[in-house]
């Protein structure tokens, strides 16, 4: 019965819950693009982890190569390739581009084929030849059988890389790939002693079934934790990985922030819809329908038209995702087709279909539960909700968005936090719509009569202030979060990096020919400012008082926050000096002759992180020897110098015995001309890498706009919700708003005098929340700018005012133009409806 009546009354284009359709197409097709292409991704990576680790498993070591017991039992495991990983320089008279060079043997690859541009399907490279990628040769005007230096040495051109299956694996690198064979690094003095370059070494196993976890950790327990990075197909590139699992988790939160938004959209297009049907519900109520009739009916209304608007979204979700997967083909390893992930879709209509249970619950609640006269006279006289009656769907839906969240989380307490802000931001707006409304009955009646109509509609019987303060105060704050976010980002790109950036890096430098390469910058480049420093790789081992120090092998995965220097190795240097970019916050530096126990100072944050304190000690191993140091200073390290920042600074007699090379920083008077200074270092130092930090800085600009233009379009998502909201807002409170602009029109008000009645009523709740948008907004976006990007606050205040100044000139437009329909309503007609 219930169900044949609410058949006949729901109207095929679901008239008057459209709103609800619209709010749930929005967040459930967002959350279900994202979760697709997150899964879609995910998968790639599992199914094609062989490919693009290019082995079962890959062993990586710094500046040696494995010793002949590590090859050995490499050897019993399968398939073996060896090759080095660096920097080198490839130069074509005068051009010049900063490569990543790739040396590998006659067996690479293991897994899969490189292409090139003509078509061809290669493995290593003959010898005398290298492939490049089109980057590389557009920088040197070459082209296939084009001959070039790399590191110094002639080679040819064999063709031209358009797909390298390995290139998620290999990490960040200071230019394109270039793919060489194994002998050119040691012909062009690219792995002599001290020398800045990767031994990596893959197996691929003779039973390919073979789990290579097991076999990871019996060759760490063999040869010791430290002795090298170690890597497997499960986990090829752990970097992709963990940034697409966070970012995966970010947005899906951005989108469940805006299906919360959207809810109280929700919540007033279910109102207005009732509101509309309140004759009928009173009706079927005096004709006997009890009050669990009722919510059935509307029920079964509403669960339709949420289920097709979530229906809708997820379509929306699965065919907008190949568009997203195109994108990110050159980045990422995504399928470009139609990918359906059930666990994704699920998730996402799950979330749509609970937010529509707890904001559609209330006004259900409210027209059950009163007797049939008071839904007569709901006019004058407001629906209560029933408190008790609303904590079952209400406290259950919260509960299940909240396990459902949680489940999914990479980072369960960041979204316990997300959950707990969004809730904290909803019992604000609450609180200040109930203030507002209070202030507003409390103020002085204004002697103009528009003004005073104006003020008394916020506070009067069904006054729909609530909603219209949470509607605009997120679609206020959203708007300068996204100008406070664009112009930090933006300040922080144009005006500290380029004025503060070296004009070149330059690795490799032999430490035997510094003064000869300090003379061939001088004489280039005369008053260029020149920073050389030492340059070794190293693993931490152990730290902590002397006699209990701790061992990072025993900490497995479980590092302490902020502890990033103990994976894997790190650049150490020593220093006479308190190096450049660094203060000293406590303890005191070593003399400029030291012969005492070596000593070591730790960047501030590191310390706090670990637990160390001055007097305790760091073991690193360096080249396969153990060196241990005590602590004797702390500094706080300004990271936006980009100049060379180590973590970890020993004194002189510390490693100073060590192999080792320099590396450089060059800064160039403004104005001064360096056409020539690149070629010269080129020629005159070969085996060292030259890198100008103009691509540099215009790839970091490339990134972080790409990454405001993300938060732009995840922000507009919320504004776009907030819109909704003030819709639902502005319907939910049509049908009393005509009763009262025909009665104003009845007595002589003219259409202009209501505007202004309108225009009242909304400028004064949006003066309000003006303020409030700025504090909220500008607090969010300083989290996002310092604690997420870990950049400057830098806003732009006058940019900031007026984007919240055209958002309020927004908001108001939308606010009048939905208030438009009220003007041609026929009082006669309107008047015998009442």
């Amino acid at each position: 019965m219930a169900w044949t009546i609410a058949r006949r009354d729901l109207s095929a284009r679901f008239k008057g819950l459209r709103l609800l359709l619209v709010c749930l197409f929005l967040g459930v097709g967002a959350i279900a693009a994202i979760g697709t292409l997150t899964g879609s991704i995910e998968s790639e990576l599992g199914s094609r982890g062989r490919e693009i680790l290019g082995g079962d498993i890959e062993l990586r070591i710094w500046q040696r190569d494995l010793s002949a017991d590590e090859l050995a039992a490499l050897a019993r495991l399968g398939k073996v390739s060896r090759g080095y990983r660096m920097q080198a320089i490839a130069s074509q008279g005068d051009a010049t581009a900063p490569v990543a060079l790739k040396a590998v043997d006659a067996g690479w690859p293991l897994y899969g084929k490189l292409e090139l541009v003509d078509g061809r399907k290669v493995g290593a490279p003959p010898p005398g030849t290298v492939w490049i990628a089109k980057g590389t040769a557009a920088r040197l005007g070459a082209a296939k059988g084009t001959r070039i230096d790399l590191g110094g040495v002639p080679v040819t051109i064999g063709g031209i890389i358009t797909d390298d299956p390995e290139q998620m694996s290999e990490g960040f690198a200071l230019g394109d790939v270039a793919i060489a064979p194994l002998d050119l690094p040691a012909r062009a003095g690219l792995t002599a002693p001290g020398a800045m370059y990767r031994s990596a070494v893959r197996v691929r196993f003779a039973d390919s079934l073979r789990d290579p976890e097991p076999v990871v950790d019996a060759l760490k327990a063999r040869f010791g934790d430290g002795a090298f990075d170690a890597r497997t197909r499960k986990a090829a590139s752990p970097s992709t990985e963990r940034f697409v699992s966070r970012m995966g988790e970010f947005l899906v939160l951005v989108g469940l922030a805006a299906l919360v938004i959207a809810g109280i959209g929700i919540g007033g297009g279910v109102s207005s819809y009732l509101e509309a049907r309140r004759t009928s519900i009173a009706t079927l109520k005096v004709l006997g329908a009890t009050s669990g009739d009722i919510a059935r009916i509307y029920l079964l209304q509403v669960g339709a038209a949420a289920l097709a608007g979530s229906l809708a979204g997820l379509a929306a979700g699965v065919l907008v995702t190949p568009m997203l997967a195109s994108a990110l083909r050159s980045l990422l390893p995504v399928d470009t087709g139609f990918t359906v992930s059930p666990a994704a879709l699920a998730t996402a209509a799950a979330y749509g279909l609970l937010v529509a249970l707890i904001f559609a619950a209330p006004p259900l609640v409210r027209a059950r539960g009163y007797p049939a006269m008071a839904l007569m006279r709901a006019g004058v006289m407001p629906l209560r909700s029933d408190r008790k009656a609303l904590a079952l769907p209400v406290g259950l839906g919260l509960a299940a968005i909240v396990v459902l969240a949680l489940a999914n989380a990479a980072q369960p307490l960041v979204t316990l936090g997300f959950l707990g802000g969004s809730a904290a931001m909803l019992g604000l707006l609450a609180l200040i719509g109930t203030g507002i409304r209070r202030l507003a009955a409390r103020l002085p009646r204004p002697r103009a009569p528009m003004l005073r109509a104006g003020l008394a509609n916020l506070h009067r019987p069904g006054a729909q202030t609530g909603a219209l303060v949470t509607a605009l105060g997120f679609g206020l704050s959203a708007f300068v979060l996204i100008a406070a976010v664009q112009t930090s980002l933006d300040a922080n790109i144009r005006r500290t990096v380029p004025d503060r950036a070296p004009d070149f890096f330059v690795l490799d430098v032999p430490k035997d020919k510094a003064a000869d390469f300090r003379k061939a910058v001088t004489q280039t480049v005369p008053g260029a400012k020149l920073n050389l420093v030492p340059n070794l790789r190293g693993r931490i081992l152990a730290y902590g008082p002397k006699g209990h120090m701790t061992k990072v092998s025993s900490l497995g995965k479980d590092l302490p926050d902020g502890a990033w220097a103990l994976k894997g190795e790190r650049g150490l240097t020593y220093s006479v000096n308190v190096p450049q970019g660094s203060t000293v916050t406590s303890g005191q530096w070593w003399p400029a002759i030291h012969r005492g126990e070596p000593l070591v100072s730790l960047d501030e944050k590191l310390a706090e992180a670990i637990g160390v304190r001055l007097g305790d000690y760091i073991t690193v191993n360096v080249l396969g020897v153990e060196k241990t140091a005590r602590i004797a200073a702390l500094r706080r390290i300004d990271w936006d110098t980009l100049g060379f920042n180590y973590v970890l600074v020993f004194s002189p007699n510390a490693l100073a015995d060590a192999p080792h090379n320099l590396a450089a920083t060059i800064e160039v008077p403004p104005g001064t001309a360096t056409t020539g200074l690149l070629p010269k270092l080129v020629r005159a130092f070969p085996s060292s890498s030259v890198i100008e930090t103009g691509s540099l800085l215009r790839d970091a600009r490339a990134l972080l706009d790409q990454m405001s233009a993300a938060i732009l379009a995840a922000a507009s998502v919320a504004v776009l919700s907030g819109l909704a909201v003030l819709l639902g807002a502005i319907a939910a409170a049509r049908a009393s708003r005509t009763y009262d602009t025909v009665i104003l029109r009845v007595l002589g008000a003219s259409r202009r005098q209501l505007l202004v009645l309108q225009m009242a009523e909304y400028g004064l709740i949006a003066a309000v929340l003006a303020v409030v948008a700025l504090a909220a907004g500008s607090v969010m976006a300083w989290a996002v700018i310092v604690k997420l990007f870990e950049f400057t606050w830098l806003p732009d205040w006058p940019r900031i005012l007026a984007v919240l100044g055209a958002g309020l000139v927004l908001i108001l437009g939308f606010a009048l133009a939905g208030s438009l329909p009220l003007l041609r309503a026929k009082p006669a007609r309107a008047l015998r409806e009442l």
